[in-house]
């Protein structure tokens, strides 16, 4: 049986909708995952956040992201235009991707696969359904996953 040492992870979360922002927290700190979540609107502050740009440019203030949960439909620069732009960039393209989002289009999902996507995920209606989703998401993106170190 190997042993690891797991380390909190950085997650970040793309989505423009207050309301859900403070909900994906709340999920996040019910299901006990004991990580760095950051927030980010829509894309383009994503994008700052990745290239530490703006006021991301303090690394204290922009640790690289384990995981990425983004929302596809956001102002400025959408999820799937920040998706392409994440996974077409030899630096940030292994940094892992769950879109979570409001869609059930069949496009919206085939283009994000397509895109390099690592899962998609439909948002939950419940608050405990979102918990849930939170839970599992942890569980395999920290403890069964291996993620690479750069």
């Amino acid at each position: 049986m190997r042993t690891s040492t797991k380390q909190s992870i950085t997650i970040v979360i793309a989505d423009d909708d207050p309301e859900d922002r403070m909900l994906a927290n709340e999920a996040l700190e019910e299901s006990r995952l004991a990580n760095d979540v950051r927030f980010v609107e829509d894309g383009e502050e994503l994008l700052d956040y990745l290239h530490r740009r703006g006021k991301y440019r303090d690394p204290d203030d922009s640790p690289r992201p384990g995981l990425i949960l983004l929302d596809l439909n956001m102002p400025r620069k959408d999820g799937r235009e920040a998706l392409a732009e994440i996974k077409a960039d030899n630096d940030l393209r292994r940094i892992p991707i769950v879109i979570l989002t409001t869609s059930q289009a069949e496009t919206d999902i085939y283009r994000s696969y397509d895109l390099g996507v690592n899962s998609f995920i439909v948002k939950p209606v419940s608050f405990d359904s979102l918990v849930d989703v939170m839970q599992v998401l942890g569980r395999y993106w920290f403890e069964i996953v291996e993620l690479s170190s750069d």
